[in-house]
């Protein structure tokens, strides 16, 4: 469409020009605790402060970037119970599901065999993407119980230019709850649908010294139901039913300890998931497939005020990822095929925040990665015959620099840029600039431009099962994203706020997963570019009562650089609602939900109908004393509607899904005890 491109030529021209309107200006003259947001009147909004955007804090309005926010009360409000959940609540945000993993779409772009790779994801500033296939978890296998967030804060635009690979499309970090946010005990129970049950206690304090703890470990378990794929219809395959194989089971145990200048996070996770899809060839309804995710870190963190115009923040940190895959196979004779992958890492940052310079602050800083263990390994059980015995290591290192440049009180310059060097890679310089305008109280202009890199993970260079259905590709290079934006932010009245962007981006050596023609095997490949041009409107009205209201609309297009294709799943539309509101004097909060996501192609060149998707919780704090009480219904509506599925989902009869159906109506009950 022509307005795409007249955006995409609006953005790039608007970027240019401010920055020579803001180098003329340069000598003009120049121009306070953080709260629940809930709290707030939205005319405050403004000056929220976040972290993620440039890793110092800074108010909402002067960071460098659409950051946006989902806080612990939200979470509770609309009954979400994965980090999945929370995430489609953003902008331009969408998951999908293939029955074993949630992956993560942003600004149209998901592609298949991406395990969140281009999207950083981090917990308390702390990097969980793994070091074998750099992948972020997001389901019911990610580390953090969602009981536990303070808030997530999500930085949409190219991040290297701060944290080096993988922030592709923008930054996810989990802020942890403190002991002070529990004060005493918790415990907390839920049933749900699908003979779902979850557990989770947890212990937070403060003491008179100011150290605090928190200790938590949760449990879940579901049985899943039978899952019917009308592909697989077929008397010798059970008709296309897969029983007993959508079960999911997960353990999480966190903690957290700050005292002084110190801070020391740990936390581990393993969850087991059935495969109902047969993908990667699979014999179908073989109960013996299964995957299992485990992962395990430690970061301790220090910071240090040296004087009045410099601080330091420290951390060192270890991770540890572990992955196991059981896959059931034909040929003869019948056997169960091993997938093993373990990845540990330690590494360490140090920065500083400097701010002697008048109407500067500039933050520098160094950072270090040790991959020194990458294993992945495939071998048959039984008889036992070995595929895969892949043993590597990668070390890394980034220098980073930012400096906010306060010009005047209407205008603010945003610069930086960070050099990253590795052993397996050459290096690369990723700069970022932004530049931001207050036209008024009451608006504030935003003009954006970044580049950002992914280096390939060991995983799509190196993985290869005897070439069964995988191969491998040593020379796989990192792919490198530009991107241009333009953000407004406008206050209507002091209780109604709208804001909106528009952007455009060019992905050059894309990393994809493709099928050689030449041997039918899955491969990942540097193809071409990928291009995109899309528009992000928001709006929100808060009422006196306590009723909110949020909507955003999201309009995209993201194609082949070459062939002009649209991309695969990568929805044209996207309209969300959220609605909270008191109910009965308040002893109850109703909050809805409403996520509508147009249709999709899929890599065999089908498409998945479009969907609307409608879950209501309510939620009360008064039936009795340290007592939470909180009822959800999702898909109220049952709308039946699939996920596009990737290449690798195909059975051992080469039969391939063109769809994988999402969970009808269900239900969750859930009460939480304080003490």
């Amino acid at each position: 469409m022509w307005i795409f491109q007249r955006f995409a030529d609006c953005v790039r021209s608007a970027v240019v020009a401010a920055l020579l309107v803001v180098t003329a200006t340069a000598g003009a003259a120049p121009p306070d605790t953080r709260q629940a947001l809930i709290e707030l009147p939205l005319e405050q909004l403004l000056n929220l402060e976040v972290y993620s955007a440039s890793k110092f804090t800074q108010k909402v309005s002067e960071a460098p970037s659409s950051v946006s926010i989902v806080t612990a009360d939200d979470i509770r409000t609309y009954g979400y119970r994965t980090l999945a959940d929370i995430l489609k609540r953003f902008p331009g945000l969408y998951v999908t599901y293939d029955r074993n993993y949630s992956y993560l779409g942003t600004r149209g772009f998901a592609r298949p065999g991406d395990y969140n790779t281009r999207i950083l994801l981090l917990v308390d500033g702390y990097r969980i993407n793994d070091g074998i296939y750099d992948g972020g978890l997001i389901g019911t296998d990610f580390n953090v119980d969602v009981d536990l967030i303070d808030r997530v804060e999500f930085v949409p635009g190219p991040g290297s230019a701060i944290y080096g690979s993988s922030a592709v499309f923008g930054v996810i970090n989990v802020i942890t709850k403190k002991g002070r946010d529990i004060g005493g005990f918790e415990v907390s129970g839920e049933v749900a649908s699908f003979d779902t049950h979850k557990g989770r206690l947890t212990y937070g304090h403060r003491d008179d010294n100011g150290l605090e703890t928190l200790l938590s470990a949760s449990s879940y378990h579901s049985r899943g139901k039978n899952q019917f794929f009308p592909e697989f219809n077929d008397p010798a395959t059970n008709n296309g039913v897969a029983q007993n194989l959508d079960h999911d089971r997960s353990d999480q145990f966190f903690t957290k300890i700050s005292g002084g200048a110190y801070t020391l996070e740990a936390g581990f996770s393993k969850r087991t998931k059935g495969i109902p899809t047969a993908s990667y060839g699979q014999v179908f309804n073989d109960p013996r497939s299964e995957t299992i995710d485990e992962q395990a870190f430690l970061n301790l963190k220090y910071y240090d005020k040296l004087n009045s115009t410099l601080e330091m923040s420290a951390s060192i940190n270890y991770g540890q990822y572990k992955y196991f895959g059981d896959y059931a196979y034909d040929y003869p004779p019948l056997t169960l095929n091993k997938d093993y992958a373990l990845g540990r890492v330690w590494g360490g940052e140090v920065r500083f925040l400097e701010t002697a310079l008048e109407r500067h602050k500039l933050i520098y800083g160094a950072e270090y990665r040790d991959d020194y263990r990458q294993v992945q390994s495939n071998y048959d059980a039984d008889p036992f015959f070995s595929y895969l015995n892949d043993r590597r290591s990668r070390r890394s290192y980034g220098l980073y620099a930012t400096d906010e440049f306060t010009i005047s009180d209407a205008w603010i310059l945003n610069a930086g840029v960070r050099r990253d060097n590795s052993s397996t890679d050459q290096g690369i310089t990723s700069p970022r600039i932004a530049v931001i305008h207050h036209w008024s109280p009451q608006t504030t202009v935003k003009l954006l431009y970044g580049n950002a890199y992914r280096s390939p993970s060991a995983y799509e260079k190196y993985y290869n099962d005897g070439d069964n259905t995988m191969k491998i590709n040593p020379d796989l290079k990192p792919e490198k994203i530009g991107t241009y934006e333009m953000a407004l932010e406008h206050y209507l009245r002091n209780d109604f706020r709208v804001s909106g962007s528009v952007y455009t981006y060019r992905i050059k050596d894309l990393i994809n997963l493709v099928r050689d023609p030449g041997d039918d095997l899955l491969v990942f490949e540097n193809t071409s570019t990928a291009d995109a041009t899309g528009i992000e409107l928001v709006a929100q009205r808060i009422w006196n009562n306590g009723t909110e209201w949020l909507t955003s609309y999201t309009l995209q297009k993201a194609e082949d650089g070459v062939t002009g294709a649209r991309l695969s799943d990568s929805p044209r539309h996207l309209l969300k609602m959220n609605l909270r509101t008191p109910l009965f004097n308040s002893a109850w909060q109703a909050g809805l939900e409403v996520q509508h996501i147009s249709d999709r192609t899929t890599p065999i060149d089908g498409t998945v109908s479009s969907a609307t998707v409608t879950n209501l919780t309510f939620v009360s704090e008064r039936l009795a004393k340290n007592l939470v009480l909180s009822a959800s219904f999702y898909n109220l509506f049952d709308e039946n509607y699939a996920d596009p599925p990737s290449l690798e989902h195909c059975d051992s009869l080469d039969r391939c899904l063109n769809g994988i159906t999402q969970d009808g109506r269900s239900f969750r009950l859930k009460l939480t005890y304080r003490h």
